[in-house]
């Protein structure tokens, strides 16, 4: 294996055009800035993490790295994974237990169980123990700020590209009656053989989205995600004891530990985690947990890390996949009819464009 003592932490800012515009509100435009996080050890392993901010904090989290958490890395061993996550998160409690410190570990925990997996000549999904290859992914990018033909024509891509789910948004845009009518329109288009999950991105409050919940569910709406603000989680288990329709959540949350209610309370059957509010060593644990109370994991964003995750739990649902990073690349499992195979690169396998990281790069 080599020495796996890490000496270099480096830290790259790149902002990127989008190779399609998403449309998360009318009139959105920002590019992508991504955090680029390369850690290497002393016998030459680059691991990489990353995150796409989708709003504004990306040099907040690189701020967060290089004062707090760079000096409690440099010269450990690569492998002490768990032993780094316990001492970074442990650092930031008095800073609220979340935020950019909690985006900063987790930038640095996906670098580093990328070089466990190289080390170990094997990727991440059989070094946690594999389950399965193959894994459903759904298209999701029927986004709000699009016209209803827009989004129309969105979902019957997606129909052409071989998924059998997508996912489209309601609520901050449009008012009740027209988002309704959208979800109408976009079921009568691609007919009742593609799920359709609905994303209201916290538009609500409970008795609000309960009303909208029960307009829509008449079209088979798959499941109802994310429809009140993050801490309001006796608004959710309203909402999902009101419902026919799953109603989900999750990717707003950082740990386990804040998405503890909904384990002592499982009416949300599946959750959404996002890598980026604990990392890879944290989204195991929660995957873990959530199969002891019988729920499955749908991870929010990043397809091409998560493929990782959902081939080595026993309670994978599906994946998102936005195609927000897809052509930063050199190569990556993308979606096949709807269907993501796990890669067999050692590591997590992903490495970006080195046009990419030279052209895109800000300071």
């Amino acid at each position: 294996m080599g020495d796996l003592t890490i000496k270099d932490l480096r830290i790259t800012l790149l902002t990127v055009p989008y190779v399609e515009q998403p449309a998360f509100q009318a009139g959105y435009n920002k590019p992508r800035d991504i955090l680029v996080c390369e850690i290497e050890t002393a016998a030459g392993h680059v691991g990489l993490g990353y995150q796409l901010y989708l709003r504004e904090g990306m040099r907040t989290t690189r701020s967060a790295i290089k004062e707090m958490h760079e000096r409690q890395v440099i010269g450990r061993d690569a492998t002490e994974v768990e032993g780094i996550w316990r001492d970074l998160y442990k650092s930031s409690l008095a800073d609220g237990r979340g935020g950019a410190p909690v985006l900063a570990l987790s930038a640095i925990d996906v670098a580093l169980w990328d070089i466990v997996g190289q080390a170990a000549g094997l990727p991440l999904h059989r070094l946690w123990g594999h389950v399965q290859p193959k894994i459903k992914a759904y298209g999701s990018g029927v986004w709000r700020g699009m016209t209803r033909e827009g989004m129309i024509e969105k979902a019957l891509r997606f129909k052409s590209e071989g998924f059998s789910a997508i996912k489209m948004q309601i609520g901050h845009n449009w008012g009740d009656r027209e988002d309704v009518e959208n979800v109408r329109q976009v079921r009568s288009a691609i007919g009742d053989d593609i799920d359709i999950m609905v994303d209201a991105n916290m538009a609500y409050t409970a008795d609000h989205a309960i009303l909208m919940g029960k307009k829509i569910q008449e079209y088979g709406v798959y499941w109802l995600e994310e429809p009140v603000v993050p801490d309001d989680f006796e608004g959710y288990f309203r909402i999902a004891n009101a419902l026919d329709t799953r109603v989900v959540g999750g990717e707003s949350h950082f740990t386990r530990f804040d998405l503890k209610p909904f384990f002592q309370n499982p009416v949300c059957p599946i959750l959404q985690p996002d890598v980026i509010r604990g990392g890879l060593t944290e989204l195991r644990k929660i995957a873990t947990i959530a199969d002891t109370f019988g729920l499955k994991i749908a991870p929010h964003l990043y397809p091409e890390l998560m493929i990782h995750l959902m081939a080595s739990i026993p309670n994978p649902e599906i994946i998102e996949d936005m195609g927000l990073l897809s052509d930063i690349w050199v190569d990556w499992a993308k979606p096949v009819n709807g269907i993501i195979t796990a890669p067999e690169a050692p590591g997590h396998g992903l490495k970006i464009k080195p046009e990419i990281m030279r052209d895109f790069q800000v300071e």
